[in-house]
């Protein structure tokens, strides 16, 4: 495949020219890439061909002490595209197969080369088709590029995109997911030349039909069902199996800290909570979309907005971080509409996600949304007006949830009409700096690649009611109040039954900074300093004062034994810290 052809590099062949160019860079303070482009072709390899990048790292790893040099600092300097792991993980983004989609969308593409919703030319999309959606590979190729580049991959945040992912058959689920933790409990010995396995799945590039909204004359589910029948592009694997493959990976090279499954609201009941638990998922991307039941039922969502409601209820009851989406300029909406339907998401207790994608509706022609447009019924905003919505509601974030996107990154050329600038995030923040118009959602507040002087940093809190929940966010901030770390701890109104019965819970704790290793410590960086234990700490003692039994954990797979290490035991499906001895 062409990720492994990638890797096929034989650092002894060239040792001598790599230890020459490396000792360069090395000699070199913070060398920009016109001066790396300098030094590597003043070192060229064997037969005068340029090292790359990946080609130098391979080689600070394999030669390693003997180059008698600080191999980390010397990665450092040659990282590419270091902004991927400043906010503490490696988010490696798989998608699941095209699939027959319960909802009828109208805003939605009918791309039948991909899962619903979904672009065969987003960069995400294009990655998942050339392994034709097979779960193993995708995973590999994601740690490999991470690790090429320099990027530590021990802790892995997997978000799996694609479709309404609670109407997969449980076997597939099961499945998908097994092969994802293969991929990271494989990683140490794929990642030194063992050789892929080829994907045998279904090839959905073959697939030549196409759906065009303005006419429907075949919905995406029908050639979906047609492409697919009578073949089986997956395998099978029992609950058992996907257990032991979690339980590897919990000392696995590549682990997995957080699980990240999306889903919508009309597939979310208690049995299907403790479906996703026991996946291991950790996050729940939920499309809510509007809180308008007009709205919704003009584009054919399928579900209203009490769905909604009681969707987010059970998912934070159980602990998951939701993870919503919100579309402005859905049909039937007005830019005023918009902005007070915005702050209805975080006025209202029955919402208030701890993350946020804001998706501007943006017109494909695969999508039914081409007949209202055609018929006069529907417009894009105007620049102007959708400048103004996306400040107005960024804006309005509180400092407790995280914008993750503000504009989805459609390619251009499938964009009907509307905007097509996907650095439109990076607009709206300058025009705030220039109004002084303050931010201060998490992302906004994020250290980065900042460094941090530990003796500066300060606890805050901030508590809110959900409709289920008494919540409270602990952050960990600088004087210049950049976020660090948090921690979420969610206080029940009325305590569960089962597991959780008379349980605070821990709903997550994450900390800033560029990733560090397991183990790890360096100068100026906020991972392992000890910031996730005194986040844990105070959530104890609080969770103690309120009178709680125990204060539970929804770990990610790989960060149990970092919660074992603090005092918590395995339970079913969390990880329990007594605060009342049974």
């Amino acid at each position: 495949m062409p990720v492994q052809a990638r890797y096929h590099f034989e650092p002894e062949a060239h040792e001598a020219q790599l230890r020459a160019v490396l000792r360069a860079v090395a000699e070199t303070p913070a060398p920009n890439a016109k001066t790396l482009d300098r030094i590597m072709r003043q070192h060229p390899k064997v037969g005068g061909a340029v090292f790359s990048k990946h080609e130098l790292i391979r080689g600070v790893r394999h030669f390693g002490a003997s180059l008698g040099l600080d191999a980390e600092a010397l990665i450092e300097k040659l990282r590419m595209k270091p902004m991927r792991t400043q906010s503490g993980v490696a988010p490696v983004t798989v998608l699941s197969k095209p699939f027959a989609c319960p909802g009828q969308c109208i805003f939605c593409p009918n791309d039948v080369r991909m899962p619903k919703s979904y672009l065969s030319m987003e960069p995400g999309a294009q990655r998942a088709a050339q392994h034709r959606f097979d779960p193993y590979t995708q995973t590999m190729s994601r740690l490999m590029a991470f690790f090429g580049n320099g990027h530590p991959i021990d802790k892995v945040e997997l978000i799996v995109l694609g479709g309404t992912w609670s109407f997969y058959p449980e076997a597939y689920q099961i499945w998908f997911i097994k092969r994802c933790f293969d991929a990271m409990n494989d990683f140490e010995g794929v990642h030194r030349s063992l050789p892929l396995p080829d994907a045998r799945l279904i090839d959905f590039q073959d697939n030549e039909a196409e759906v065009r909204g303005a006419e429907l004359r075949e919905s995406y589910n029908e050639v979906i069902r047609k492409f697919t029948a009578q073949t089986s592009n997956w395998d099978e694997a029992s609950w058992s199996e996907l257990e032991a493959a979690h339980t590897q990976n919990e000392t696995a090279l590549a682990r997995c800290v957080g699980l990240s499954l999306e889903t919508r609201p009309d597939h979310v009941s208690r049995e299907e909570v403790h479906r996703l638990r026991r996946l291991g998922a950790t996050k729940i991307q939920i499309g809510i979309q509007s809180l308008s039941d007009e709205v919704l039922a003009l584009n054919k969502r399928g579900h209203d907005v009490a769905t909604s409601r009681e969707a987010v209820g059970l998912l934070r009851g159980a602990g998951f971080k939701i993870h919503a989406h919100w579309m402005p300029n859905l049909y039937g909406s007005t830019p005023e509409q918009d902005v007070e339907d915005y702050k209805g998401l975080f006025d209202s207790p029955d919402f208030r996600p701890d993350e946020l994608k804001i998706y501007p509706c943006a017109l494909i022609e695969s999508a039914e949304l081409m007949q209202p447009y055609l018929q006069g019924l529907w417009r894009p905003y105007t620049e102007q007006e959708l400048v103004q919505i996306l400040l107005s509601c960024m804006s309005k974030t509180p400092a407790w949830c995280r914008l993750t996107r503000v504009i989805r990154d459609i390619p251009s050329h499938d964009i009907v009409v509307g905007n097509t600038e996907s650095n439109f995030r990076q607009r709206i923040e300058k025009k705030a700096r220039d109004e002084q118009v303050g931010l201060q959602d998490i992302r906004a507040r994020e250290i980065r690649r900042d460094p941090v002087d530990p003796e500066t940093l300060r606890l805050d809190s901030q508590s809110y009611d959900t409709s289920t929940s008494r919540e409270t966010f602990l952050q960990i901030v600088t004087p210049e109040d950049r976020i660090v770390g948090y921690l979420r701890l969610s206080v029940p109104h009325q305590s569960p039954q089962g597991e959780l019965q008379e349980a605070a819970l821990i709903r997550e704790v994450h900390v800033y900074g560029v990733l560090t290793e397991i183990g790890a410590q360096k100068q100026g960086r906020a991972q392992h300093l000890g910031l996730g234990r005194r986040l844990v700490d105070e959530a104890i003692q609080r969770a103690r004062d309120t009178g709680a039994k125990k204060l539970s954990v929804i770990s990610g797979i790989g960060t149990r034994p970092y919660y074992r290490k603090l005092g918590f035991v395995d339970g079913q499906l969390y990880q329990h810290y007594w605060l009342k001895r049974p």
